[in-house]
């Protein structure tokens, strides 16, 4: 029997997908023993912390849920998407580079220790200011004119910038499962659970062609990425780990399927991806 513990957060019930519950249920019915682990929820005895199952699925990106994870990886469990890459894709300096390193089309992209030090580049246009650690659009500026800088929050934290590019219609975002790939456009910010479900999009090949080039850099079958066209040119802003796959047909059953499929890759001793990543330079 397979063993599958998944790391999720705890929302009031209001805030609920029925996304994850029904792929927890088919995993249930289809005989894997399924347990489900709030971060936070409540007090943690870091010595009573060990591996449980065959395989962990790192759905939560809290800071907590995070070192659960890296507690969890350091004594050899197998986790969804690795801990290391999750880590990467936590940071968006981190991911930023990296797509660029592979020659993924994005925003020029800048940091600074202080928000008054990006102040000449809105010489050239207009930036995106957003917290290098944020999900989900929150913090998230468009910064057009110097004196605006100085309402961002000034803390520790670095000042992560990319060069604002207007986008043609709606954002568009594209998740892709083992190679599958899906394409769902949303008004920006989305709200709501119905406006969050978006209204589906072709995938040109080209659009594909990104998208997987994004899994193969980070060396993982399962993400989400975020893809702002303007002028009629993609550029990737961002990259998650396990996003919620509002608005792919069937996500349930497709993300069940390929849980099962990576724990039984687990149990066979075999790669918990079906590809490497690759290490890229420039």
């Amino acid at each position: 029997m397979k063993r599958i513990g998944f790391l999720m957060l705890s929302h009031p019930q209001a805030r609920n997908s029925p996304i994850m519950p029904e792929v927890v249920r088919l995993l249930s019915e289809w005989g894997a023993k399924v347990q489900v682990v709030h971060p936070g929820r409540h007090m943690l005895e870091l010595s009573r912390l060990h591996v449980e199952h065959d395989l962990y699925i790192l759905k939560a990106r809290t800071d907590l849920a995070l070192s659960v994870a890296g507690c969890l990886h350091a004594q050899g469990a197998a986790i969804l998407n690795p801990y290391a890459v999750s880590m990467m894709l936590r940071d968006k300096i981190v991911t930023t580079r990296i797509l660029q390193a592979a020659g993924i089309p994005t925003p020029k992209a800048y940091v600074a220790s202080h928000p008054r030090q990006l102040s000449h580049l809105l010489e050239e246009g207009p930036l995106v200011v957003k917290p290098f650690r944020g999900s989900g659009g929150d913090g998230v500026r468009v910064i057009w004119d110097a004196d605006e800088l100085d309402s961002i929050p000034q803390d520790p934290a670095p000042v992560f910038a990319q060069r604002y590019h207007k986008p043609d219609g709606m954002d568009r975002k594209i998740f892709s499962i083992k190679g599958q790939v899906f394409g769902v456009m949303r008004h920006w910010p989305a709200r709501t659970y119905e406006e969050k479900l978006g209204q589906p999009f072709p995938i040109t090949s080209e659009l594909r062609d990104i998208a997987l080039r994004c899994g193969e850099a980070f060396g993982i079958d399962l993400y989400g990425l975020d893809i702002v066209v303007s002028g009629g040119i993609p550029y990737v802003v961002d990259v998650s780990s396990f996003p919620g796959f509002k608005g792919v047909p069937d996500a349930a059953l497709r993300l069940a399927d390929y849980i099962s499929w990576a724990a039984d890759r687990v149990l066979a001793g075999e790669p918990l991806t079906s590809h490497p990543r690759k290490r890229v330079t420039t």
